[in-house]
């Protein structure tokens, strides 16, 4: 559907949106015919999801709370409260389940069919050499299924790869009409990830590209492998990748904060500056259709389930770390109001129009993420490092994540990590703190290990919010999660999310579930 934009209007959105009855691997364009590589190349523009999961991963998270019933979501009223408590949505629109679900297929799709039409034309012509847009195709379809396990999977794990449900990994154009697809478990999931992704990294070449950092460039695919392979618990692996990506230097790629951080809060001008293709930290941006920013900015119509001052002050970007008082040390400040109980990261413009007919107003509201970039992959590196006990490493990288993300002076040692972090409380639901109890399926040790990964955490919670990524270290945590009404500082839990909670995996889409295909288990 189409939406007409104008200020006051944001209440009156309708917000349907036809989904796709089923994941068909479908051409992406039924009139185009992939014979020649520029048609290739032109088509893996699409080979990206084009729907945001930030939304669905932030509201389950532990980074929203529900600020009670005298604040509404005009937006998205059903659907921002069936996430936010765990539900099965069956809602269709921007930023649901379902939407994502056909986009990552579509995307998937498409990669799927150049990378045929890679093969057919190769055979025909022995001059033709298409091994980078191989590459590309290979790393978006990894991309595209990595993004649907991180969504309706567990977390991977040595003692649940083998009977944890995984999604149906399409490797070829479908044929038939009704295809019948199994889920398979996790770990063959990412095995197929993995094998994509060894074949995908040795082809990508950046000057296939005019604006590199929309597509899988080099440093983009090795970010992605280093996520991939920390999640995957190949720590190795993951340290490697990372290395290409950051370069010889961390330090010289990290994000300027202090120069972000100068810049109004008003307007556009910090999400503009923080999705800038031209800022050396940003390796992979993606547009998606999305309310993501509308939801991340000063707007009272979506103040029901957000991220709220209790959250910042003792959590996340208003905590104090072992570098100090965040409202003071960090170099961007978040954004605070005093009539509506939302504290943010300026990283989300409100919205970018795509318009389709701009004399009358109508079109599509876009976010543009920042999906890959050096700072994450940072501390993708710093956890790999402590998770293999070269701690000396992991305080050198977050050294540099300190000195660029903040103003403190703090030298960082192993003694100083732990009396810090280990002199924190573990967090409760009404004396929350930045340090929670640790239950993931693998050692994590006591003492400086997990003092290491609390600053770790503590960290990305900071730095990626609003991002998504704080869901994926409460799955490969077992973070208990509890949901929260806050209310004239008065706070009453209405529910918990155990690390054993299936609901940890968001359900299927209900069309999908009713074309046989296994939903995720619910607990009676």
């Amino acid at each position: 559907m189409k939406f007409k934009y104008t200020a006051v209007a944001l209440t009156a959105l309708s917000l349907t949106v036809s989904s796709c009855n089923d994941f068909l691997d479908t051409m992406p364009d039924n009139r185009t015919e992939l014979d020649t590589p520029e048609k290739i190349t032109k088509i893996l523009v699409t080979a990206y999801p084009t729907t945001n999961w930030n939304m669905i991963a932030e509201f389950s998270s532990d980074n929203t709370d529900d600020n009670g019933s005298k604040y509404t979501d005009g937006l998205t009223p059903v659907l921002s409260r069936e996430i936010y408590q765990w539900k099965d949505t069956k809602e269709s629109g921007n930023d649901c389940p379902s939407v994502l679900w056909s986009s990552c297929y579509k995307a998937i799709a498409t990669a799927n069919h150049a990378l045929e039409a890679i093969e057919k034309l190769e055979s025909e012509n022995n001059t033709v050499n298409l091994s980078a847009q191989r590459g590309e195709a290979l790393l978006c379809r990894a991309y595209g299924h990595f993004v649907l396990s991180y969504i309706f999977c567990e977390a991977w794990s040595e003692s649940n790869k083998d009977k944890a449900l995984g999604i149906p990994y399409a490797t070829k154009p479908e044929t038939t009409v009704a295809p019948h697809y199994e889920r398979g478990t996790i770990g063959e999931t990412y095995k197929n990830i993995e094998k994509d992704l060894e074949e995908g990294l040795q082809l990508i070449d950046d000057n296939n590209y005019t604006v590199p950092k929309y597509h899988f460039n080099r440093k983009a695919a090795y970010a992605f492998a280093a996520r991939f392979y920390l999640y995957y618990q190949k720590y190795d692996q993951a340290i490697e990748c990372a290395n290409i990506a950051l370069g010889d230097n961390a330090a010289l790629v990290t994000r300027d904060w202090g120069a972000l951080g100068k810049l109004t809060l008003n307007d556009n001008l910090q999400p503009d500056a923080y999705v800038d293709a031209a800022n050396k930290a940003n390796l992979l941006l993606i547009t998606s259709r999305s309310f993501w920013g509308l939801y991340n900015g000063p707007l009272t119509t979506t103040n029901r389930y957000t991220h709220n001052p209790t959250i910042a002050k003792n959590e996340t970007c208003m905590s104090t770390g072992i570098w100090g008082d965040c409202s003071t040390t960090l170099k961007q400040q978040a954004a605070d109001y005093t009539s509506i109980p939302k504290v943010i990261f300026r990283k989300y413009p409100l919205f970018y129009m795509e318009y389709t007919d701009i004399n009358a107003q109508v079109g599509y509201y876009n976010v543009v993420s920042s999906v890959f970039n050096t700072d994450e992959t940072l501390l993708v590196r710093a956890e790999a490092y402590a998770m293999k006990k070269e701690y000396a490493k992991a305080i050198a990288d977050m050294q540099i994540w300190q000195d660029a993300y903040t103003t403190s002076k703090v030298h960082l040692t192993e003694e100083a990590i732990n009396k810090f972090y280990g002199n924190v409380a573990y967090y409760t639901p009404t004396q929350p703190t930045v340090k929670k109890e640790l239950h993931p399926d693998f050692t994590v040790e006591a003492g400086t290990q997990e003092n290491m990964i609390h600053f770790i955490l503590h960290a990305r919670r900071i730095q990626t919010l609003h991002d998504g990524l704080r869901w994926g270290d409460i799955k490969r945590y077992g973070i208990t999660v509890y949901r929260r009404t806050v209310e004239n500082r008065d706070i009453t839990v209405t529910d918990t999310l155990l690390p054993d909670d299936p609901r940890r995996a968001i359900q299927l889409p209900s069309d999908v579930i009713s074309a046989d295909l296994q939903p995720n288990p619910r607990n009676k």
